[in-house]
């Protein structure tokens, strides 16, 4: 059986995207397509309504690619138990108020028992310094939370 594993956005976004200048972004681009290319048949793919409407938004063309690449995912629902701890995660600090929609991104995959949230966000999702307050809301709302990383970190061994 295959892991449970949650896009998040700004994986799309990568893939999508045209090469960046920025080297830095260059890079998490390359290694973002080659995970999508090489890696991702080994992980049963979700996304979510919330996924589907940041996809959509901003450049036609850009929003069509995004779009294109997640049309078959199946969509993880905005039920009682994720929107109960996206507030926990807002409430208890984990995840400043102003990221609301990166705490229901983490509350969606851990209410739906993903193992993995895959994101290029580090600000506010990938983020060393608040994996524990994560972990704990998560536990506290009777969830085991998903194993946040980015596609570098999930290119197998």
């Amino acid at each position: 059986m295959k892991p449970n594993l949650y896009v998040e956005t700004t994986v799309v976004s990568y893939v999508a995207a045209r090469p960046s200048r920025d080297t830095i972004v260059a890079a998490h681009q390359k290694i973002t397509r080659d995970w999508w290319r090489l890696r991702r048949r080994r992980f049963a793919l979700y996304c979510s309504q919330l996924v589907v409407r940041e996809a959509a938004a901003g450049d036609r063309d850009a929003a069509g690619r995004r779009l294109g690449l997640i049309r078959t995912l199946p969509l993880l629902e905005v039920n009682e138990l994720a929107t109960e701890i996206a507030r926990a995660l807002l409430g208890e600090r984990a995840i400043p108020r102003s990221a609301t929609e990166d705490a229901l991104h983490i509350a969606l995959a851990a209410a739906h028992g993903m193992e993995y949230l895959l994101t290029w966000n580090c600000k506010h999702i990938a983020n060393a310094e608040i994996r524990a307050a994560v972990s704990a809301v998560c536990r506290a709302q009777g969830c085991e939370p998903p194993v946040i990383c980015t596609p570098e970190e999930l290119m197998g061994v």
